[in-house]
């Protein structure tokens, strides 16, 4: 069994269709085809203009139901939206901007972790950035979209990165420097979409990253010890 950190290749390529896992592509089908029917009753082309506004009572992240301030359309309502949220977007640039980042660094997670691996860390990261938007955040306005599981990504990738770093003596100054680019980035974005930007999933969904980073260490090692088998 190979415990080596530096066995993990954190080098992102872009993605090609054959590499992808499959699991990866339906997770990202299914936000895919949830937008493009949207999309679709937005412009009169399908069902009716009425189906985003439903579909984001059912399915987003409303903090007041975290609070009690309002009452759930049905029972398990403040439960699943912590992960529902995620396959919610506000349009097709908001899911484009989100899978090109999914398919490139879940790639790097399933080749490294393996499938099961990935979809563990998308479920968490998600339901992480929900418990962040929750804590954080104090409005009417739900939450939407995968970023929280997306951030939760960029977190294990940083991870990993800094735990080969150590492991070779080299400077962690490249993982700081992203990491401090992130949130540079989240404050302008918050300050140019004046609130429409949800920074606390964000923060909640790479948390969760962190907090997973052993456990996904942990599975890069087992999937790489089972190749070698």
């Amino acid at each position: 069994m190979s415990s080596a950190p530096d066995k993990i290749d954190t080098t992102v390529r872009p993605p090609t269709i054959g590499q992808v896992p499959r699991a990866l592509w339906v997770l990202i089908g299914a936000m895919a085809l949830i937008e493009l029917f949207l999309t679709g009753a937005d412009r009169g082309l399908v069902g009716n203009p009425d189906w985003r506004g439903i579909a984001f009572l059912y399915g987003a992240f409303w903090d007041p139901l975290t609070t009690g301030a309002a009452e759930p359309v049905f029972s398990l309502q403040p439960y699943i939206m912590y992960l529902t949220h995620a396959f919610l977007h506000a349009d097709l640039f908001h899911l484009l901007m989100n899978s090109v980042i999914l398919l490139s660094i879940g790639k790097l997670v399933a080749e490294q972790a393996g499938v099961n691996a990935m979809l563990l860390l998308f479920v968490v990261c998600a339901i992480g950035g929900g418990i962040g938007f929750a804590l954080l955040a104090d409005t009417t306005i739900p939450a939407i979209g995968a970023s929280g599981a997306v951030f939760g990504f960029l977190a294990v990738w940083q991870y990993w990165d800094g735990v080969i770093r150590r492991a070779r003596g080299l400077s962690l100054k490249p993982v700081f420097q992203t990491i401090i680019g992130l949130i540079i980035l989240n404050i302008v974005l918050a300050l140019w979409m004046q609130g429409g930007l949800a920074w606390q999933a964000h923060l909640g969904g790479f948390v969760a990253g962190l907090a997973m980073g052993p456990v996904m260490t942990h599975y890069a090692r087992d999937h790489a010890s089972r190749l070698e088998d």
